[in-house]
């Protein structure tokens, strides 16, 4: 089993991944009210200018720069706590691996029933890494639709004009 020592090591890394990850969503969140912010002042500041109505092109380039924006704060701080996660996940299945093996070691024999724990656990860490990989591949996939949908659009193309030469 788990020493005070180790015990007391593990307590701490998870407080520690619990304060790294609320700072990385406070960190998403004074983003999001950045972005606010400054779009209701160019926002306002565009409402109040005399030539309101020539401005919708601009207003919709606006809209789709915030939700490209939007976008950015939201999947930059997904990964940022699936990182951490992830990361967590990794040492507590450390941990139980450390557990099984110094139950297996302190056993008298070692007796079918340890070596399908051992096998137990392996397959569950295997299971595990494989979860993992399928919900980062399934972010990846998420923010590359994200970004398409996202993207401006190109400009109209004007066709070019010929101008007739008179006789």
């Amino acid at each position: 089993m788990l020493t005070p020592e180790q015990l007391a090591a593990a307590n701490k890394a998870g407080l520690d991944a619990l304060v790294e990850l609320t700072r990385k969503s406070f960190e998403g969140i004074e983003k999001l009210v950045e972005l606010n912010l400054r779009t209701m002042r160019g926002t306002i500041g565009d409402s109040l200018s005399p030539n309101a109505a020539g401005r919708m092109p601009a207003m919709a380039e606006t809209a789709g720069a915030y939700s490209r924006e939007l976008c950015e704060i939201a999947l930059g701080t997904q990964k940022e706590v699936q990182r951490l996660v992830h990361a967590q996940l990794a040492a507590a299945q450390q941990t139980i691996l450390v557990m099984v093996d110094t139950a297996v070691k302190n056993t008298p024999e070692a007796s079918d029933s340890t070596e399908m724990v051992r096998t137990a656990v392996s397959a569950a860490n295997a299971a595990m890494e494989r979860v993992q990989q399928a919900a980062r591949q399934a972010v990846d996939r998420t923010g590359a639709q994200v970004d398409a949908i996202v993207q401006p659009p190109a400009p109209p193309k004007t066709p070019a004009r010929s101008e007739a030469v008179g006789p």
